[in-house]
């Protein structure tokens, strides 16, 4: 069984009877992360990669610009803590504008999705979970899975960065909805262009014009909805004349 995975008994009812049966369900745990000593933050969190989740949340926060900015990093589930020591004070890095040449056609990213959902384990074994995928436009490099949707961003940048992959110039799909936070995460890893299954709230549409990102709705159907800087996107290649709809 996936560490990420707990078996249990539950009982389902329905109009006229009721019966135990055996389900999974996604653990969580808490997880402490402290800073040179001092307490960041506590998130709940799926325990799997959980060095991956640390080092990639200490980049979308903007306190490392790369590994060799960590001293040390010890990691516990049983205790719940991750105590990481860095080089100097923490400083946010700043964050601009995307700026990318980067473009992509409807059909490649409607493709990437269909492939997306294959490559989810957790969501297939029990639900319950978010996962997010960083792609180039012919294929899916790495997928994360965790019980809270900004945690999948974070294991994402982790995993990059501890297997020298790079996010700059890349898509970055999701099953959540994009908050401000994802995106101001995903501009920390120079990513043009996101894609979720769910339409944005106006806060995010806003942001994302603001942070130069193609933010594109889908509603795992055949067509896609673009709401901000849609140059990135083209027609070309889809199915049928009709293009994006």
């Amino acid at each position: 069984m996936i560490r990420g995975i707990a078996e249990i008994t539950c009982d389902r009812f329905s109009e006229k009877e009721q019966i135990k049966i055996a389900i999974r369900v996604p653990r969580d745990i808490s997880l402490k992360i402290r800073v040179n000593g001092e307490d960041i933050i506590t998130t709940l969190c799926t325990p799997m990669n959980l060095d991956h989740l640390v080092i990639g949340f200490l980049y979308t926060e903007g306190m490392i610009s790369e590994l060799k900015d960590i001293i040390e990093m010890k990691v516990s589930e049983e205790e719940g803590l991750a105590d990481v020591k860095l080089k100097s004070e923490r400083e946010s890095r700043k964050l601009g504008e995307v700026k990318s040449a980067l473009t992509v056609s409807a059909a490649e990213i409607l493709s990437l999705i269909k492939e997306f959902l294959k490559e989810m384990q957790l969501q297939s074994l029990s639900g319950g979970v978010h996962a997010s995928a960083l792609c180039d436009p012919g294929r899916v490099l790495v997928v994360a899975e965790d019980i809270g949707r900004h945690n999948t961003l974070d294991k994402i940048q982790g995993e990059c960065m501890l297997k020298g992959i790079a996010t700059k110039d890349r898509l970055l799909l999701t099953t959540a909805r994009f908050s401000p936070q994802m995106l101001l995460k995903a501009a920390r890893m120079e990513i043009p262009v996101v894609v979720s299954r769910h339409p944005p709230p106006l806060s995010s549409i806003s942001l994302a014009r603001e942070l130069g990102i193609t933010l594109v709705g889908h509603r795992w159907e055949d067509h896609l909805l673009v709401y901000t800087h849609a140059e990135r996107i083209s027609a070309e290649g889809g199915n049928g004349d009709e293009g994006i709809r």
